[in-house]
């Protein structure tokens, strides 16, 4: 993208993992950055540390001198800041150019070779681990990621080269901004009904992704995915994780603690003895989707995969910040941390745990992620959450919501099949304290990750 003439970006929503990655693109780029969030965060913090101007309260007046003029300012907000807020207001009634996050990484993929990840779940971690593999195995890359990944230690890589990894996120049809030259599709299932509607909206808007692929580009499908292809100009393949298709794992090994080796079939050979740096089973499927993107981009670019550095590289990758994440792993406790929100990621996640500790008593940790969502799915959730052994639910995250009368977390806790109990927050330490526990895994997309240090303390106090 060309130098914009604005010498000043100012972010309605800053600590949101997509608008801060875009933060940190801007004050690489030389621009004065600020912004306004609801709440401080680590993120906010470590934005703070490089060189950002924020604040936390729904000020006019906390605004900035540098960011009240409409001739040096651009203004980036998130769709999950609402229509009324009086700063966006300000913005826009003062004559700013105003525009979403979606719209700007959109401006930031132009001239670029653009490899988008979507799906309902699974984009996180796919979308960090092709980035993570064109910088290690090809050599070049740029990427505006979901996640904080742990070999960047960022969400934000700026490397060499046309290649640029995007999470392409189907939130507010956000995803409809991009023009992807090669896309994965993980999943479409019903999630954002808030937004949608029903199911069948979410299919068709990703539908409407798949037009958006360029011609010549190539799709890369998870198989069985139900989303109507009608862009004829493109290449169309199917992975999996262990049926045969265009992309998928054979000859799986696992050791005992969950890590997988494996070969990935491809449409012109197979690619042997790979052995993935993070354990679980889904996450080998991701692997697969992220080696498929991979090949479509050396087959675009007319140059082979170097199997020796792409074997290296997923060797060496360590992840994403709250996906599979480890903190406490030892023969008397085990703890980990899970975005996993969605029925379907959950039930994914869980079983991966059970397949890692197969003889283990595995306490699940949940806090549902908005009200619709748990109105909509409360029945998946407590399908999947009845895999473990026991549950700790929390009450609801809000998030951009007004509580709906009736949805509570007591919905999910009457549908479970093994024993519960509902706490608040703040208790959830000092509940898990008092609980014979072996293996404790916390879910959820809301503010349950600010108890990951305590719950981890906990966990290493029981493994002495």
């Amino acid at each position: 993208m060309k130098k914009m003439n604005n010498k000043s970006i100012y972010f309605v929503g800053i600590g949101g993992i997509g608008m801060s990655a875009l933060a940190r693109y801007f004050m690489h780029e030389g621009y004065r950055v600020g912004g306004y969030d609801r709440t401080p965060s680590p993120l906010t913090e470590q934005l703070e540390q490089e060189g950002a101007s924020i604040h936390y309260d729904d000020n006019i007046e906390l605004i900035a001198p540098e960011f009240r003029d409409p001739t040096t300012t651009r203004v980036i907000y998130t769709p999950a800041v609402p229509a009324d807020h009086s700063e966006l207001c300000y913005f826009r009634e003062g004559g700013f150019e105003v525009i979403k996050r979606s719209q700007m990484l959109g401006l930031l993929c132009e001239g670029n070779y653009v490899m988008a990840v979507a799906g309902t779940h699974g984009k996180t971690t796919t979308s960090t681990l092709v980035a993570w593999l064109n910088h290690r195995a090809a050599g070049c890359g740029k990427a505006v990621l979901g996640g904080i990944s742990k070999n960047f230690a960022s969400n934000l890589v700026l490397g060499e080269g046309r290649r640029m990894t995007v999470e392409a996120d189907e939130f507010d049809r956000s995803f409809l901004r991009l023009s992807p030259d090669v896309a994965v599709i993980t999943s479409a299932d019903a999630d954002h009904l808030d937004i949608y509607g029903t199911h069948e909206a979410v299919k068709e808007a990703f539908s409407q992704f798949v037009d958006r692929i360029r011609e010549g580009g190539t799709l890369v499908i998870k198989k069985g995915v139900d989303v109507a292809i009608n862009n004829q100009s493109i290449n169309v393949f199917r992975y999996s994780y262990d049926e045969p298709c265009d992309f998928y794992a054979s000859n799986i090994s696992t050791d005992e603690g969950g890590y997988y080796t494996f070969d990935v079939n491809c449409p012109d050979g197979v690619l042997t003895a790979l052995r993935l740096g993070i354990p679980g089973w889904v996450n080998v499927e991701n692997a697969v989707a992220a080696v498929a993107m991979l090949w479509a981009a050396a087959k675009a670019e007319n140059r082979p995969l170097d199997i020796t550095e792409l074997r290296a590289a997923l060797n060496e990758f360590q992840g994403v910040k709250r996906r599979f994440e480890f903190y406490v792993n030892t023969p008397k406790q085990v703890y980990m941390d899970d975005y996993a929100h969605h029925p379907r990621e959950l039930g994914a996640a869980i079983s991966s745990v059970r397949a890692m500790f197969p003889a283990r008593h595995l306490t699940a940790i949940f806090q549902p992620h908005l009200y619709t969502r748990t109105r909509d799915l409360y029945d998946g959730f407590a399908e999947a959450l009845s895999m473990a052994d026991e549950v700790v639910l929390l009450p609801i995250y809000p998030a951009r919501e007004l509580p709906i009368e009736g949805v509570t977390a007591e919905l999910i806790a009457g549908e479970l099949k093994v024993p519960y109990r509902i706490v608040e927050l703040e208790e959830l330490a000092a509940t898990i304290e008092q609980m014979k526990t072996d293996v404790v895994v916390s879910f959820g997309a809301g503010s349950i990750d600010r108890q990951t240090e305590a719950l981890a303390a906990v966990a290493r106090a029981k493994s002495l």
